[in-house]
């Protein structure tokens, strides 16, 4: 039988680097391990809670009463045209393969942090291409059942949106593994595209100190009140359809550096809330309340926040 780990300090599992312990947690590496996780858990009374990597993940101080689950399957398997990637796998490790084999369509990804089952999760998307563009199918497991219960879903049934899926809204699922369409390039095409990415993110991205990204999600141009939109015409990016970055609407509300505790807003990227020195949950937490209540106060707008914030 397997062994779930007990009082494990999310911290270490945090791109945050913050986060008490878990009660219980488990590292799942393999498929084959589902049937003994099945029964371990099963008859477990308290929460659950699946992840990834952690790159976008803000754990609480008190930790989590309950089991956490960490996917760490990691495989690429070209099958029948397509690849077979576990939602384990990174998407550096992936991005290497393409260039080592010549595959386009994840150029975009140059540099994106974690791995494929949280890109998928949150539909991860920057400089014009999403993670969807190239899913084909996912698999994943439905451990609430009596049971255990396989889901395969192509691409529409999905519900891929802006930084959205089904399994936004299906915290009972585990994401396995996917299914990609890549197509044949040229390698150093490939190569200098990812690398382009890689530097733009180096050069504007607050990446010395640990984060978990991008805070708050882009806003809609259409949620934007009439009377700003001349002001914020000049931020306007198509990605993938009209936004106005939240780092814009931050910057003009003059919350740059701003701080509490050992979290600050990056003055090199102000969606950026970074642990600047031993930051806990409860300073993060105290600088997002800010932020939505100024941006609202000035622009009428709600920020909707793109991290997970664990209960």
């Amino acid at each position: 039988m397997i062994t779930l780990l007990k009082n494990v300090s999310l911290k270490k599992h945090s791109h945050y680097q913050i986060g008490g312990p878990a009660k219980y947690f488990f590292e799942l590496k393999d498929s084959n391990e589902l049937e003994e996780l099945f029964e371990t858990i099963k008859n477990f009374n308290g929460p659950i809670f699946v992840m990834a990597s952690g790159t976008n993940i803000l754990f609480r101080d008190e930790g989590f009463n309950g089991l956490v689950i960490k996917v760490k399957n990691q495989f690429i398997k070209k099958e029948n045209g397509f690849w077979r990637v576990g939602a384990g796998t990174s998407m550096s490790e992936i991005l290497n393969y393409t260039i080592l084999n010549s595959l386009s369509g994840l150029e975009w990804a140059g540099g994106l942090p974690g791995s494929l089952g949280g890109a998928i999760f949150g539909n991860a998307g920057a400089f014009g291409g999403e993670i969807k563009d190239v899913i084909v199918e996912t698999i994943s497991w439905d451990f609430s059942q009596k049971m255990p219960n396989f889901i395969k879903r192509k691409n529409n049934e999905c519900q891929f949106f802006y930084r959205s899926s089904i399994f936004k809204t299906r915290p009972q699922e585990i994401i396995l593994e996917a299914k990609l369409k890549l197509e044949k390039g040229e390698t150093i095409k490939i190569k200098k595209s990812i690398q382009e990415k890689i530097n733009y993110r180096k050069t504007h991205q607050p990446l010395e100190y640990p984060s978990a990204g991008s805070v708050f999600k882009n806003v809609a141009l259409e949620k934007i009140p009439q009377m700003w939109l001349d002001f914020v015409k000049p931020a306007v990016k198509n990605d993938p359809f009209p936004l106005v970055p939240a780092a814009y609407l931050i910057d003009a509300v003059g919350l740059k550096g701003e701080s509490r505790g050992g979290a600050m807003i990056s003055p090199k990227h102000p969606n950026f809330i970074v642990n600047f020195s031993n930051a806990r949950a409860a300073d993060v937490l105290s600088l997002i309340e800010l932020v939505k209540e100024k941006v609202f106060k000035k622009f009428n707008v709600l920020l909707e926040e793109e991290i997970i914030i664990l209960k």
